[in-house]
């Protein structure tokens, strides 16, 4: 678990003492507009769902899938982390 920020060292123990993967799960992110091709890229092949927010400058992302790990929910944290402005919920 080196080099991961606390935030997700701390997910990835509750994920791996509290959920029997595989297992689906639920990712929210949101996102500025301008940046919502890449979680989009990232979301790739998964139930996605979109809402604008009312000024329109950001989007919320919902997406499920299918993960075999709590490894694997890390990674999708991991590659959105460096989407300028993005917030994981």
């Amino acid at each position: 678990m080196s080099g991961l920020s606390d935030a997700l060292r701390n997910l990835k123990l509750v994920l791996d003492e509290t959920v029997k993967f595989p297992a689906e799960y639920l990712f929210k992110f949101i996102v500025p507009v301008g940046e919502v091709h890449q979680i989009l890229f990232i979301l790739q092949g998964m139930e996605i769902e979109q809402k604008a927010s009312q000024n329109g400058n950001y989007i919320s992302v919902s997406a499920k899938s299918m993960m075999d790990s709590s490894a694997d929910v890390i990674t999708i944290y991991q590659r959105a982390s460096v989407i300028k402005g993005v917030i994981s919920l």
